[in-house]
């Protein structure tokens, strides 16, 4: 039998320099740091094409930290650059698994967020997208399985936007830490003249949405010790407004914190993109019912002088935590308790807008910062005076010491935290960032 004979071609890549120096890299462990926009995707499903053209027959695997991502980014830019090179393939979506036809590699398609079922498969390499955003057990199962005997070029290769001096740093790129084979490319700020060219205030428009601790991580890429002290570290005196007042032309907002011990709650206006928390509320060892009897009492300066005004019932936004919607009073919720509360109080109107699952604390954390204060120098969120609870935890709380992910400290004081996190679920809902814009770049 006359054996197949496999046409090579050569493919030219457009590359930007750090991208250049990523693919010309021969460590056999090799990453890609940059900020958004510095093409990291892009750079990581060029690497994996390459090697799979490297190494006909066999197998490799592309890999994210989650399904959505998988499928919304990684999958979408290998794609693209298939159809780009007018390379033949075969994909089973059902599988997740792709097949050039040409030279008959395969290409394992990989969430790594339950990283135990990646077991058992020999690769010839891997390639992982937002590999901070991994846990360190997924890398680790990963490093065991590239080991196929058949194979000519064994690689591991990842591209990341940083996350503060976690594990990836540690060993790609800590001159203490870094393990032997390792190399990273970091990428420049600024350096996609793509993407600016379509987008000349690309990196500016992100300085209003992200404060200046996120903005240096996630737009400059630089490394920071962002899972350590303060918390609220944009907060200062400048956020604190005596001269606070309810505008009868809006309605408000109502967000809380179904804690026990405490209950919490902060009362705030959502005004032209700025947000003013014009009071709170701090219950010891209290419940749902008797937080409804506290805002109602709370509220009746604002619900007289919106009658004044508009003739209407006052619009209350209710806002908070995603727990309140299971746990339960005689198989009630916490936001049904506050529905029937108020179906007796016709003048005041409820719209109830809080997510299905919490939102990641350090995302939550990084819209409220961007609130306080942006890249930019700007403050949209401002707090009365009176929120002593709420100004003490935006001084006083912390990140959990130790901590592998990003967690609060709620064990020091066990009355920090919750007014802040009830304005945390607030910002969220009408205010969040989005710490994940991408710009593929252009061919």
């Amino acid at each position: 039998m006359t054996p197949a004979v496999i046409k090579k071609r050569k493919i030219r890549i457009p590359a930007l320099p750090s991208q250049e120096r990523f693919f010309q890299s021969t460590a056999r462990v090799k990453g890609f740091s940059g900020p958004v926009g510095s093409g990291k995707t892009y750079a990581l499903c060029c690497e994996a094409l390459r090697c799979a053209a490297q190494n006909p027959g066999r197998t490799g695997l592309l890999g994210a930290p989650t399904f959505p991502m998988l499928r919304d980014t990684t999958v979408p830019t290998l794609l693209d650059r298939l159809a780009q090179h007018g390379t033949r393939y075969r994909y089973i979506k059902s599988e997740n698994v792709l097949t050039l036809e040409a030279s008959g590699s395969r290409i394992l398609l990989r969430s790594l967020d339950r990283y135990e079922h990646l077991r058992g498969t020999n690769l010839a390499w891997v390639g992982v997208d937002e590999l901070t955003y991994c846990a360190s057990e997924a890398w680790q199962r990963l490093e065991a399985r590239v080991r196929d005997p058949e194979t000519r070029h064994h690689r591991m290769f990842a591209v990341w936007t940083p996350k503060g001096f976690d594990w990836v740093y540690r060993r790609f790129i800590s001159p203490k830490e870094k393990l032997t084979g390792y190399e990273a490319v970091l990428a420049a700020p600024g350096e996609n003249l793509a993407v600016l060219s379509k987008s000349p205030d690309y990196y500016e428009h992100l300085k209003i949405s992200y404060d200046d601790l996120f903005y240096r991580q996630e737009v400059l890429g630089q490394y920071l010790n962002v899972n350590a002290g303060r918390v609220y570290h944009a907060w200062s005196e400048a956020n604190e407004d005596s001269s606070l007042r309810f505008v009868p032309q809006a309605g408000i907002c109502w967000s809380l914190d179904f804690n026990v011990d405490p209950m919490a709650a902060v009362v705030a206006q959502h005004l032209n993109g700025r947000i003013n928390v014009l009071a709170e509320l701090f219950l010891r060892n209290s419940d749902t019912i008797a937080m409804c009897e506290r805002f109602e009492n709370l509220a009746q300066p604002f619900l007289q002088a919106y009658l004044d005004a508009n003739g209407k019932p006052l619009p209350i936004s209710v806002h908070g935590d995603a727990t309140g919607q299971s746990r339960s009073t005689a198989s009630r919720t916490d936001y049904d308790l506050i529905r029937e509360y108020f179906r007796a109080r016709p003048a005041f109107k409820l719209d109830f807008d809080y997510p299905r699952s919490n939102p990641p604390v350090r995302d939550r954390v990084n819209s409220v910062n961007a609130m306080f204060r942006n890249a930019r120098g700007e403050i949209r969120m401002r707090v009365h005076p009176g929120c002593r609870e709420l100004i003490t935890d935006c001084y006083e709380v912390s990140w959990k010491q130790g901590a592998l992910n990003f967690e609060l400290d709620k064990v020091t004081d066990k009355t920090r935290t919750h007014v802040s996190d009830a304005l945390g679920y607030l910002i969220w809902q009408v205010a969040r960032i989005d710490g994940f814009q991408r710009q593929i770049t252009p061919r």
